[in-house]
């Protein structure tokens, strides 16, 4: 039986804490989500990846309510796939994004309309890009795709290039949008000698979409239980009332966690500790 318990809410990260290296959810964590599901908690995703990368995971958990996708910009409901919300760049500030970018020349995708565009300069990194989506288009030349101009807005870009690419182009958006969006440069373990770039609408994190799954379901962010594996789930652990970060995520992120996991993303089964922990749920092998 569950024990009695003031949260309602739990929402995991994928990749690195529900899925493997392979995109496969670990069995022992999906069995602990259907679990603590059928006793009445709201299970809900928060993740990177666009809703067309996550749609998988909600359907093999069971997931029917909203979802938080590209670190929050994109709330979508999964048992009809309606957008809730959208943090989408538009307008000036889209067009400011995407001449920068031009300027700099690093390799270019759009993220819009639950999809990826890109041109012949992204295929090299083809394989970096393919975890968010499994839409991924490709086009003539990025830098003039109608995404830009959209009454909807793009919900990310990312760039690889080199680094004086990746930080010209940083440096430029900064200057040309300024808090108007949330940009950040990074090096590319996956890909050697390349560095990532990816912008972002400001207002959008991992922390308000929880906050908003939360409220949407009538509970409070205290009320809520989320679990995670890196930076961009540190928004999230400031919101919620208990926070768990996997055995393998850098020391940033386990000292913003209230718990710290033993089990790694390899293995998996950090999610079904976290759920016997903060619910008193515990999975059977045939649960």
């Amino acid at each position: 039986m569950p024990k009695k318990t003031r949260f309602k809410v739990l929402a995991v990260d994928l990749d690195g804490t529900l899925l493997d290296a392979h995109g496969n959810p670990h069995e022992r964590d999906l069995r602990a989500l259907r679990a603590v599901a059928k006793a009445g908690v709201h299970v809900s995703i928060l993740t990177g990846r666009l809703y067309s990368g996550t749609r998988a995971a909600a359907e093999a958990i069971g997931v029917t309510g909203p979802v938080g996708c590209a670190d929050g910009s994109h709330v979508v409901r999964a048992s009809d796939h309606a957008t809730l919300l959208h943090h989408g760049l538009r307008g000036e500030h889209a067009i400011a994004v995407r001449d920068s970018l031009v300027r700099n020349g690093p390799a270019t995708f759009i993220f819009a309309q639950d999809a990826i565009a890109h041109d012949a300069q992204g295929e090299p990194f083809l394989g970096y890009v393919r975890t968010w989506s499994n839409d991924v288009r490709l086009t003539t030349a990025v830098g003039t795709h109608e995404w830009w101009t959209s009454e909807e807005g793009v919900t990310a870009v990312v760039a690889v290039g080199t680094a004086e690419q990746i930080h010209g182009t940083r440096d430029e958006i900064a200057r040309s949008v300024g808090h108007a969006a949330q940009v950040a440069a990074f090096p590319i373990r996956r890909v050697p000698n390349a560095w990532g770039m990816i912008a972002r609408a400001a207002g959008g994190t991992k922390g308000s979409a929880l906050a908003f799954i939360a409220e949407h379901h009538g509970f409070t962010a205290e009320e809520t239980v989320c679990v995670g594996d890196w930076l961009n789930d540190v928004s999230m652990f400031a919101v919620a009332g208990r926070s768990y970060a996997m055995g393998h995520a850098p020391d940033d992120v386990k000292k913003a966690a209230t718990e710290v996991l033993p089990e790694t993303g390899e293995h998996g089964g950090g999610i079904a500790r976290a759920v016997e922990d903060a619910f008193g749920v515990r999975a059977g092998p045939g649960d």
